[in-house]
């Protein structure tokens, strides 16, 4: 059976959060007719608004026409609800990509109650971050035209796209969507439907070992992010994009992750954030986070003490990295995907293995196996890869 993704496809979206909302925009800005639906009338209204100020912005900067823009636009068709009527709407779309949330029940039941609108050959995609596509696959009577189609936040500036195959996945599935994806300006990398993927696996250190840094009051919450923008390069520190994030959506790709990995330690959630979400202390949404972001607050000044800054830096980048080659060894993605997932996916300021190589092996094989000894945790092991390369004197970048 063809699954042609060609440019005259229709293109379907459920879900019209942030992500959604967004994923949309980009499939109509391509050309594609879109119908995009959402349970919530005021997701829809939201993402609507939020298309027309995008392209005002985009005719105010010169990048379009103001036919271009209406064009854009007339392409999207909007829906409130998600039930038999508005599912039916979705009958001409040879793609439908699933933005809604993070639950393999609701996903399956969506997926399930989608196969009976739409043609045979159309392709379902969900735009997971951390939940298996083998599974939601599972739940259909077709899953070899099941595939994650992963976006990053903001869907039109972020220029990373994983694509995920699952078992029974179609390999032309797999290739008519990653040669859609550079068709929208993007850039694909084929990941293996392991828990998070490549970057919301290999990211998970920046998090959590900043916060085990912030739970044995080595540094404080502002310290931290100073030492990981100014010394480490990162264009956030790690508190300040958890609050952006939202502590809610952190800690349930965290926990998602650990529950998936058989509770590996190198993976297991921070008591610290389970305590601000259950406090509803969410980040900036809730102007309440690991900052305080009520009228009148002042930010907390950090202690700009280099020496103390490059040991924080040292330990969180060596736990990245250690989680790169990991994936390496496991076989999660290509090298080379895994260097572009990290700089276009989360803007690092290099990729993990290169910035491995310049730091060397060795030192950071070191940094590691000093951790393991203090702690005598295995959440320090160090991949077995990064033991090879570092003994034999060689590079974790081919």
């Amino acid at each position: 059976m063809a699954h042609a993704l060609g440019s005259e496809i229709v293109v379907g979206v459920i879900g019209a959060g942030t992500m959604g909302a967004g994923i949309a925009q980009v499939a109509a800005a391509n050309g594609h007719r879109v119908v995009l639906a959402d349970a919530s009338a005021a997701a829809v209204a939201k993402a609507k608004d939020g298309h027309a100020k995008a392209m005002a912005r985009d005719l105010e900067k010169g990048k379009r026409t103001q036919a271009d823009a209406d064009a854009v636009l007339a392409r999207i068709q909007y829906l409130h609800g998600v039930g038999a009527t508005e599912l039916a709407a979705f009958a001409p779309c040879g793609l439908v990509i699933e933005a809604i949330v993070e639950d393999l029940g609701i996903k399956q039941a969506l997926f399930r109650a989608l196969e009976a609108v739409v043609a045979r050959e159309a392709v379902l995609a969900s735009n997971t971050s951390s939940l298996s596509i083998a599974a939601i696959a599972g739940g259909c009577q077709h899953g070899e035209r099941v595939v994650g189609i992963h976006f990053f936040n903001p869907a039109p500036v972020m220029a990373l796209v994983e694509v995920i195959p699952a078992l029974a996945t179609d390999r032309a599935v797999l290739e008519a969507s990653r040669a859609l994806v550079e068709r929208w300006g993007k850039r694909p990398v084929v990941a293996s439907d392991t828990p998070g993927f490549i970057v919301n696996r290999i990211a998970r250190p920046f998090y959590g070992e900043s916060l085990r840094v912030l739970e044995e009051g080595i540094a404080d919450v502002a310290t931290i992010d100073w030492a990981m923008r100014t010394l480490g390069g990162f264009k956030m520190g790690p508190f300040e994009l958890m609050d952006l994030i939202g502590n809610d959506v952190n800690y349930a790709v965290t926990r998602s992750v650990f529950e998936a990995m058989y509770y590996d330690p190198r993976y297991r959630p921070s008591l610290t954030q389970r305590r601000l979400v259950e406090s509803g202390w969410l980040g900036r949404k809730a102007k309440r986070g690991y900052y305080d972001y009520r009228d009148g607050i002042a930010a907390p000044t950090p202690t700009e003490d280099e020496v103390l800054g490059r040991t924080i830096r040292d330990r969180v980048v060596a736990m990245l990295i250690n989680e790169a080659v990991d994936a390496v060894q496991l076989r999660v993605a290509s090298p080379e995907d895994i260097e572009l997932a990290m700089t276009k996916g989360v803007n690092y300021p290099r990729g993990l293995l290169s910035w491995g190589d310049a730091l060397g092996p060795a030192a950071v094989l070191a940094t590691l196996e000093s951790l393991q000894q203090e702690y005598g945790e295995d959440r320090y092991r160090p991949s077995p890869l990064l033991r090879r390369v570092a003994k034999g004197g060689g590079k974790l970048l081919p």
